[in-house]
């Protein structure tokens, strides 16, 4: 029993796993006790880390281009600052979205913890976690249509993820799913107006020429 479990645990913690078999992953995330379900919490904390290092690396030493070719990039230091602002408010945000998982559970009719809720959220975010890897060389078209893809992806995994690991009819997890979207775009634009309010108090990036 022990060692089903634990070969359980290992296969959802692939993330590729979420791109090319999301059926098979939330069930076997279903079938998890809540003692390996808080091991998972560190998924995100770890793969949180690959987009930040990507993205400081693509603004401060390949940069990307501007006007009529232009290269600019980043300073370190402001590129650092950013980069750690970024990933502490990726796992926040993912917090947050868990909170209001477990928070909703009853309303739709089933048992949930805290824990649940925020693995879900993780592994609803595979997608973008994996996409934010273009960091390392970054071209906006590029970026954006991988940005508009892994997030259409996760917005999917989170439709047939609820209903499989919250345990509820496919008609009541859609709608547990598009009340947990709402959220997120809640918090999506609350995002967006911290970032306006940081800008404005002199926190803006520093761009140089390459």
């Amino acid at each position: 029993m022990i060692l089903r479990e634990r070969t359980v645990a290992t296969f959802v913690s692939n993330p590729f796993g979420f791109l090319f078999n999301p059926r098979d992953q939330w069930h076997a995330v279903s079938r998890l006790p809540n003692s390996a379900l808080a091991s998972k919490l560190l998924y995100s904390v770890i793969l949180a880390i690959g987009p930040s290092l990507a993205w400081y690396y693509g603004v401060t030493k390949q940069g990307w281009t501007v006007g009529d070719g232009e290269i600019v990039l980043m300073t370190e230091a402001s590129a650092m600052r950013i980069v750690i602002a970024f990933y502490l408010v990726m796992l926040a945000s993912l917090a947050i979205i868990g909170y209001f998982i477990h928070w909703m559970a009853e309303t739709y009719g089933s048992n949930s913890s805290m824990t649940k809720g925020m693995v879900v959220a993780s592994y609803t975010a595979t997608p973008l976690f994996i996409v934010g890897l273009c960091g390392f060389y970054p071209i906006f078209w590029l970026d954006m249509l991988l940005g508009i893809a892994g997030l259409s992806w996760a917005v999917y995994l989170l439709y047939i993820g609820i209903p499989t690991v919250m345990d509820i009819p496919a008609e009541r997890g859609f709608l547990y799913a598009s009340a947990v979207v709402g959220v997120c775009m809640v918090i999506f634009m609350a995002l967006m107006g911290g970032v306006v309010m940081l800008w404005e108090i002199g926190l803006a990036p520093v761009f140089i020429d390459g």
